[in-house]
């Protein structure tokens, strides 16, 4: 085993024509990091960035369904994977490769194989930015993926529940242990509006994930209400921020990818700097 590992290039290999990678994370399952993935790919997409998605969420591959296409990928150029196209953002998913809903049962060195695949054998052509979904949590595969790709930073999507601040802590902590800059934080699921009285009902008691930031010195990348329009939208890959920015309901997904564009902008203008003096 030892001499194999040898010959492994070390540390994340840059990915050729992928401008920045941003990781979409989060502490525990259930908090619709996938649905924040989506349509924050798709509003960066309607920005006029190139985007690809990539869904390494093993245990619960929900983009193609989110995205509305769920065809094997074609093989390209001899041994590589051609991306699907939805919406205009590129995509490749683990869904779309286990055959049907049978849960992927695996263990790291497994993952860690599929992963690296994915990264390096997928025909992303040049992007402004590859979105990589990661499987809920902080465990080794969030690890591995991590040590595979070099990341311009990850957001973390927690909902205003105690539970889940709880855990985004731990993913904002973990982050800085494998030193990726978390870019900024997402409440989803902050409030919900009556749509027979239009009051606002805070289901979590809100305001929790911006606190959070601020506590770490973080950028707040805004809420994202509980609405039945978002997960319908989903449910039918047609994803809520396909109405555009002038729509109430995606706006929040728009200004999310501005804030997320421009940080990454500096991230890796940072990283540019500490090259050149050394």
């Amino acid at each position: 085993m030892g001499h194999m590992g040898a010959q492994a290039p070390q540390g994340p290999q840059p990915l050729p024509g992928i401008a920045h990678v941003v990781a979409v994370g989060s502490g525990k399952g259930g908090v619709g990091k996938t649905t924040i993935a989506v349509n924050l790919a798709v509003a960066l997409g309607k920005l006029g960035y190139r985007v690809g998605l990539l869904d390494a969420d093993i245990y619960g591959p929900n983009v193609p369904m989110m995205l509305g296409q769920t065809r094997q990928p074609s093989i390209v150029d001899g041994d590589r994977i051609g991306p699907l196209l939805a919406h205009g953002v590129k995509f490749i998913s683990v869904g779309l490769i286990s055959p049907g809903d049978k849960p992927m049962v695996m263990r790291g060195p497994m993952l860690h194989q599929i992963i690296r695949q994915f990264l390096q054998q997928v025909a992303w052509g040049e992007l402004d930015f590859l979105i990589v979904d990661l499987p809920p949590g902080t465990g080794d595969v969030v690890i591995s993926l991590v040590q595979t790709v070099p990341l311009t930073g990850a957001i973390v999507v927690s909902t205003p529940s105690d539970v889940s601040l709880q855990d985004a802590r731990k993913a904002i902590e973990m982050f800085g242990q494998v030193k990726v800059e978390v870019i900024g934080i997402v409440e989803n699921m902050s409030h919900f509006t009556c749509p027979h009285c239009q009051q606002v009902i805070d289901i979590f008691s809100s305001g929790g994930a911006e606190r959070l930031a601020q506590q770490y010195g973080l950028e707040f990348l805004g809420s994202v209400e509980l609405d039945p329009e978002i997960r319908s939208g989903g449910d039918r890959g047609l994803p809520v921020t396909l109405a555009g920015e002038e729509s109430v309901i995606a706006k929040p997904f728009f200004e999310m990818a501005r804030k997320v564009a421009d940080r990454a902008v500096q991230i890796a203008g940072a990283g540019e700097q500490i090259l050149e003096i050394s």
